[in-house]
């Protein structure tokens, strides 16, 4: 299964309370901050929420 690299690239503060909580969710606190995820239906709504927020990565397997 493919995997994603998320980048939070901009600032949750002027942000509702369901914004904050799918950032959050997806593991990212600090700007600038990275993770890494499955590809699964679940993380891509999440990512689809705040897509204005972060940067998205397919990396190669």
């Amino acid at each position: 299964m493919a995997k994603l690299k998320i980048i939070l690239k901009k600032s949750v503060i002027s942000s509702n309370e369901a914004v904050r909580a799918n950032v959050q969710a997806l593991g990212l606190h600090k700007i600038n901050q990275q993770v890494i995820h499955e590809d699964t239906p679940d993380i891509r709504g999440k990512i689809k929420k705040v897509q204005h927020l972060l940067f998205v990565e397919e990396l190669a397997q």
